[in-house]
């Protein structure tokens, strides 16, 4: 097991800070859409993975408007709940309304609900459905609840431990959060930290605070972003 071999806090390679939400949304999709165009050039395909929540509506809905070959990117999911497709509470039924439309409707996703009844039982077909992503992620966009979780690695989940591992060979796991609804598929540390640029996306004072106490020293089973933070190769997005 690796989970604290992480060592020291390190502060984010870069901070982004805007004074508004707007400004921030404008600048993320342009950044976004020009990673996506490199990594298209470069090697025929680009691979997006994203978070679901209320915070990246804005961002997705930005980001499907710009030109693109939407044909040559696939996009994935941090985590997903357990529910069905056109559940409200589904991940990927927020992707299909806000980013998947227009042009961007040509772009392929990789859900991570499969068909079986639990995440245990599905996530094997999962790893298989990752599989087929071009690797390593051209960029990954995370988001960070109140309580430090980024993805479905949230604190004191039974699973937490499995989620940090660096030495693991998976790149998803199933997560029943005990304070959260529903069982849950998420991507691994290891999978998200393989990525060509990694962005945290938060907004308002609360997240920002959040994120303060998350640079300070301590357990990252206290605070599970700060895994990602002390990679030292995330990039925070932040608005007022």
């Amino acid at each position: 097991m690796n989970t604290l071999s992480i060592s020291n806090a390190e502060h984010p390679k870069r901070e982004h800070r805007y004074p508004d939400r707007g400004s921030l949304t404008a600048a993320l999709a342009n950044q976004v859409a020009d990673d996506l165009r490199t990594a298209i050039i470069q090697r025929g395909e680009a691979s997006l993975v994203v978070s679901g929540g209320s915070t990246p509506r804005p961002f997705f809905e930005r980001l499907s408007q710009e030109p693109l070959a939407w044909d040559r990117v696939t996009v994935t999911l941090a985590d997903e709940r357990w529910v069905p497709e056109d559940h409200e509470a589904s991940n990927e039924r927020l992707l299909r309304q806000n980013l998947l439309v227009g042009e961007a409707s040509k772009a392929k996703i990789v859900g991570l609900k499969t068909p079986e009844d639990t995440p245990e039982e599905g996530r094997a077909a999962c790893e298989q459905n990752l599989a087929t992503l071009a690797r390593p992620f051209d960029v990954v966009v995370l988001g960070m609840g109140g309580d430090g979780h980024t993805a479905s690695l949230f604190p004191a989940a039974p699973e937490l431990a499995d989620g940090l591992d660096l030495t693991s060979t998976d790149s998803c796991l199933a997560v029943r959060p005990p304070e959260a609804p529903h069982p849950r598929m998420s991507l691994t540390l290891k999978a998200l930290l393989a990525s060509r640029r990694l962005i945290l996306h938060i907004t308002g004072e609360e997240k920002w605070q959040v994120y303060q106490r998350a640079l300070q020293p301590g357990p990252m089973e206290e605070l599970p972003i700060r895994a990602v933070l002390r990679s030292g190769r995330v990039e925070v997005w932040w608005a007022a």
